[in-house]
């Protein structure tokens, strides 16, 4: 199965907070810059946390790419395949001039 993949001009299009959406870097990393909206998910603490992905189409978000595939490769392996894979990550998102929230907390 092919993992569907968005670019961060397509995302930004999209994207509103209420879209489901997960950070799969270590907490650190989230809290020094994170996509408003999206809830932290560790890929080191993925395979134990999957069951809070939410239900419908959530998109994954790393770094830049890398990690959001692993996150998303796993869903589709354990059938949880509605997920779509970030590329370019939050660098990317900040490269394209948007802003990200500092902390710990989503919003």
């Amino acid at each position: 199965m092919t993992i569907s993949e968005i670019s961060i001009a397509e995302f930004t299009t999209i994207y509103n907070r209420g879209i489901n959406l997960v950070d799969v870097r270590e907490a650190d990393e989230y809290e020094s810059g994170h996509v408003a909206g999206a809830v932290n998910i560790p890929l080191s603490e993925f395979a134990s946390r999957v069951d809070e992905i939410p239900s419908g189409v959530t998109y994954m978000i790393c770094r830049s790419g890398g990690r959001s595939m692993q996150a998303c490769e796993y869903c589709v392996d354990i059938g949880k395949g509605d997920v779509v894979n970030i590329a370019g990550g939050t660098l990317g998102w900040v490269s394209a001039g948007n802003e990200v929230v500092l902390g710990g907390n989503p919003e």
